[in-house]
């Protein structure tokens, strides 16, 4: 998606090189506990219900990093907005956000 939206949007860089390095950075950091947050069944002792919890939420933050960075670029392009790309893009966002939003409520019924 990132490639996508700098391809359209015709810019060198969203937020500059060390606002992606940074996200791109995290999201690789927290791979080895993001397993955790696909564990969250029922069942679970408070502590491990915990964890997967916290897990959940804490890697919101760098999706939300790259969120925000591939609107910003979509917001200042030129694209028509009767491509199928855009339109794509923009449907896998919205399909992405709402799965983040429906992970974070999950993740704070514990």
């Amino acid at each position: 998606i990132s490639h996508i939206c700098l391809s359209i949007s015709a810019n060198f860089d969203a937020f500059g090189f060390y606002g992606l390095l940074f996200a791109m950075f995290s999201i690789v950091c927290l791979g080895s506990s993001v397993w955790g947050h696909h564990m969250f069944t029922v069942g679970l002792d408070v502590k491990t219900a915990v964890f997967f919890s916290s897990v959940t939420m804490i890697i919101g933050v760098p999706t939300g990093i790259k969120v925000f960075t591939w609107l910003y670029m979509l917001l200042n392009s030129s694209v028509n907005a009767s491509d199928p790309v855009l339109w794509w893009v923009v449907s896998f966002i919205v399909l992405f956000t709402f799965g983040g939003v429906t992970g974070i409520v999950l993740s704070a019924c514990v």
